[in-house]
């Protein structure tokens, strides 16, 4: 089940763009939001397609780029080349550490970061708009093989 705000979010964006609601968009925003970690569009491709199997992969991938644009999704593309989504809605800020040998990805947080960024940003001058850190090394278990 979809689920309501993020509805919502995708409902009015779509009113400012003129574009019409439709229960395909619907449902690949529920196969989105129920899946716990960053996918391709080829990913959601496969996962919605086993709900509805009308539906197309530039349907999913059109979907995708207006969950980006309406905040709902985050485009990421790291070293790897592939471009992966993940939820932005009511979501804290964090960084990435990402394993070059597996792919694996860990969600971080660190308060002291933070503040040093918002330092550097005082330090010059800068009004913060956003910021992105991607930190790339060998996960334990690739490093244990």
């Amino acid at each position: 089940m979809t689920k309501v705000e993020e509805l919502s979010v995708l409902e009015g964006f779509l009113k400012t763009k003129a574009l019409k609601h439709s229960r395909k968009r619907e449902e690949i925003l529920d196969v989105f939001l129920n899946v716990d970690r960053h996918l391709t569009a080829d990913e959601l491709y496969r996962l919605a397609k086993k709900k509805d199997p009308s539906i197309g992969f530039a349907t999913v991938y059109r979907t995708l780029k207006l969950l980006s644009e309406s905040g709902l999704a985050a485009e990421l593309k790291f070293d790897d080349g592939v471009t992966r989504y993940e939820h932005m809605y009511a979501h804290k800020h964090h960084d990435h550490l990402v394993c070059t040998g597996c792919g694996r990805m860990v969600e971080v947080v660190d308060p002291a970061i933070e503040k040093l960024q918002e330092r550097l940003f005082r330090k010059h001058a800068f009004h913060p708009q956003r910021h992105r850190m991607e930190l790339y090394g060998i996960c334990v278990r690739c490093k244990r093989r």
